[in-house]
């Protein structure tokens, strides 16, 4: 199973977010323990591929990005906006 890690930057915006992101965040990250590669979070490698960063949807508008630090282990990075997101991806 996977262990998620949580950055200092992500737990400052994830207790920003709506409560009803917070919490379909949480069902997102359920299933992300069960398989990161699960159908509906639409996992993702990006760009630059060289910074080995990832994401996955929390909801349409809402994404979690993340880096697999060791074997079993995850780093959750950030978390925001899609179009926020890829934009902030290269300070990483």
């Amino acid at each position: 199973m996977i262990e998620i890690l949580i950055a200092e930057e992500f737990e400052k915006l994830y207790i920003k977010l709506p409560i009803s992101i917070q919490k379909k965040a949480i069902k997102q990250q359920e299933l992300f323990l069960i398989n990161p590669f699960y159908t509906s979070l639409n996992t993702e490698k990006l760009e630059p591929k060289g910074k080995q960063l990832w994401s996955f949807r929390i909801n349409k508008t809402y994404r979690i990005v993340f880096r697999f630090v060791d074997g079993n282990k995850v780093l959750s990075l950030t978390v925001g906006m899609h179009d926020w997101i890829y934009k902030i991806v290269g300070k990483f």
